[in-house]
């Protein structure tokens, strides 16, 4: 059965671990969603973690995108 897993990347070295770990994830079928720190984005970029997962990688407190989709 999938999983709905979600991921925090914070600004430590480890951070460049976590496409591999969303590779892993996705091919056992499970769903991964992504949020990243500012300081994450000194290890890994957004735009590799979107490819892995396949979903939209939230990287702000606010995204305005997301809020409009409430109605």
């Amino acid at each position: 059965m999938a999983q709905n897993i979600l991921i925090g990347i914070s600004g430590g070295i480890a951070a460049y671990k976590i496409p591999q770990l969303v590779r892993l994830l996705k091919k056992q079928g499970d769903n991964v969603r992504i949020v990243m720190s500012e300081h994450a984005h000194e290890f890994v970029t957004a735009t590799t973690l979107q490819a892995v997962s396949g979903e939209a990688v939230r990287d702000a407190l606010f995204d305005p995108a997301a809020e409009q989709g409430m109605g």
